[in-house]
């Protein structure tokens, strides 16, 4: 009665109609369905389907005339229904007049809407059964089975059981997350020289024909405190040696060319002797310190007309446009002329010059690891790219690495390697977000960032956009991740096509997929691994090539895993061996 009543638990759903007097007779229960192909496995399509073709098989007199006969298959998932399929309903000749008489009179209506009339029941019967559902995405393995009742007086109701397909599904054996293949750049520590340049400028008001720099007029003074601070920092860097300086003074677009070029140049001069006495720069730097000046030209003036609205702008264009030969004293000849003169040489004409300052120096290079270490403490500011990846490899744990890694993106934020690193480090840790964000950031990708920031969207569950992201890539380990991806949305043909040059776990899974056990056993052979996983891929392969001895020697060690423990109990490739004492003592 024990196994009865967990067959009636099974029955979730099913309503069994008892319409009918008198009882079937026990001489029917003896001779069962059977369903044809027997025992078959079955294997989700790419969608994730699972698609049932079959003939139920009634043997003679398996059905009374007062018969209704009702197959349920059922979905069962870890020995639970998870879903119920399109139930066969074959009502027996007596039972369909019932049945018939009691829609008429009574207004009664059936629970189901499809069945079939058997007419003659002392003759075997078929009936073809088609039906398709979707597995889950969790399921390992399953299976299908027909849950049988024959209704009689609605008093005592025969219950049976068949099994219709096992649901072989190995791939799920694959953890794409955790078969991710992050790429680590580890670069070369080449040492290469620091040059850096910057460049500033003051704007300056001078008297008419004068370069002395009177602190009194205009914003002098802050303009010149500010260029002072600006390179105050570059001269007390004992770790910098300036290479060049040129100051340059702005020559004004009013006046003779020849005389203005001197005058500018003699502001820059003015502008370098404020600097060397301010700064308190050596002799020997001072020589560094050079002086020029540039024409500034009639342009600055055409372009202030324009943001002012001046229609007289045109004209000045087309001066500026035409005479393009020689230096601008042609062009201010004709500028000179035109009816707007007064209006230009009150409203825009500049009355503060520019000086201009563009300097080059070197950083001193650190060349040892201890150097590398030391100097990280004190002047990260002062390392290049190489130095800091350098120094990130230097440190032995991963949050040390980290805090490198953004110290370098703060100087050299589009570093390729560093952000790559840091978002492995953070994948690593769970922290698929900040991986992300790390890599976006960026202007432009190398493959290994590609292909980590692939595995960053596969850890946030986004398969299609990684699939998208790696489908551009050329690297071996963009097409294992890929392959995976593929396996996973069973796309199994084209997985194992991608995998085939690989040798691990996953890839021996995915050739059982595709039936190609030989291959899976020589990548099993090969590979170097004795997890309860590998364990449990050894196992599938002698179970499909009938070699016991090996089957029980991985299965023992597979089973230690609870997880695999469970799945093997209802693993399709071991059926054989369910009905012997040795496995159920290892599954149960």
């Amino acid at each position: 009665m024990k196994k009865r009543r967990g067959l009636l638990s099974g029955l979730s759903g099913i309503v069994l109609v008892s319409l009918l007097a008198g009882c079937a007779s026990g001489r029917h229960l003896q001779n069962r369905l059977s369903v044809l192909p027997d025992s078959s496995v079955l294997v989700p399509d790419t969608l994730g389907s699972v698609h049932l073709d079959m003939v139920f098989q009634l043997p003679e007199h398996y059905l009374s005339k007062r018969n209704r006969l009702v197959v349920v298959p059922q979905l069962l998932i870890n020995g639970e229904v998870r879903e119920e399929l399109a139930p066969v309903v074959a009502d027996a000749s007596i039972y369909d007049k019932k049945l018939t008489r009691k829609q008429k009179i009574e207004g009664y209506r059936d629970r189901y809407d499809t069945r079939m009339k058997i007419d003659d029941v002392s003759k075997r019967i078929d009936i073809p059964y088609r039906s398709s559902f979707v597995v889950p995405d969790d399921m390992e393995t399953g299976y299908v089975r027909a849950v049988i009742s024959k209704d009689g007086c609605g008093e005592c109701t025969g219950i049976d059981t068949i099994d219709i397909a096992q649901i072989s599904n190995p791939v799920s054996l694959v953890d794409v997350k955790k078969g991710m293949n992050l790429v680590w750049i580890e670069p070369e520590f080449v040492i290469r020289p620091k040059i850096r340049e910057g460049r500033g400028e003051a704007r300056l008001q001078f008297l008419i024909n004068r370069y002395d720099i009177n602190m009194e007029l205009g914003n002098n003074r802050q303009e010149m405190e500010s260029m002072t601070q600006t390179l105050r920092p570059l001269f007390a860097d004992t770790l910098a040696q300036l290479r060049d300086f040129l100051i340059n003074g702005m020559a004004s677009a009013d006046g003779g060319y020849a005389f203005n070029t001197r005058l500018a140049r003699n502001r820059a001069a003015s502008a370098r002797e404020w600097v060397i006495e301010t700064l308190n720069i050596r002799p020997e730097i001072q020589k560094l310190i050079k002086v020029g000046s540039k024409p500034e030209g009639w342009w600055p003036v055409y372009e202030a007309m324009v943001a002012d609205g001046n229609p007289d702008s045109l004209a000045v264009k087309q001066i500026l446009t035409r005479y393009t030969e020689g230096n601008d004293d042609v062009q201010e000849r004709y500028i000179r002329k035109l009816p707007c003169w007064n209006d230009i040489k009150n409203k825009y004409l500049q009355k503060d010059r520019k000086v201009e300052y563009i300097y080059s120096y070197t950083l001193r290079s650190f060349t040892t690891d201890k150097e590398l270490l030391d100097m990280y403490t004190k002047r990260p500011d002062a390392f290049n790219e190489d130095e800091l990846l350098r120094v990130a490899s230097l440190m032995e744990e991963d949050s040390k690495k980290k805090e490198v890694y953004h110290t370098l993106m703060t100087y050299f934020p589009q570093s390729q390697v560093a952000a790559n690193n840091l978002a492995v480090l953070y994948l690593r840790d769970g922290e698929e977000e900040k991986a992300r964000h790390t890599l976006e950031r960026l202007d432009s990708h190398s493959p290994e960032a590609i292909n980590t920031l692939a595995a960053g969207y596969v850890y946030a569950g986004d398969y299609e956009r990684a699939i998208e992201l790696l489908q551009e890539v050329d690297l071996p380990q963009a097409r294992y991740n890929l392959g995976l991806l593929k396996a996973r949305q069973r796309k199994l043909n084209e997985a194992y096509h991608l995998l085939k040059d690989f040798r691990d776990v996953n890839v021996a899974v995915v050739a059982l997929s595709v039936a190609r056990n030989t291959e899976a056993k020589e990548i099993m052979d090969s590979v170097e691994d004795n997890s309860c996983l590998a364990e449990y891929v050894r196992a599938l392969i002698d179970a499909r090539m009938n070699n016991d001895s090996g089957f029980y020697k991985h299965i023992r060690k597979a089973c230690e895993q609870e997880s695999l423990r469970i799945r093997a109990a209802g693993e399709p490739d071991f059926i054989d061996y369910r009905g012997e004492a040795a496995f159920r003592k290892i599954v149960e």
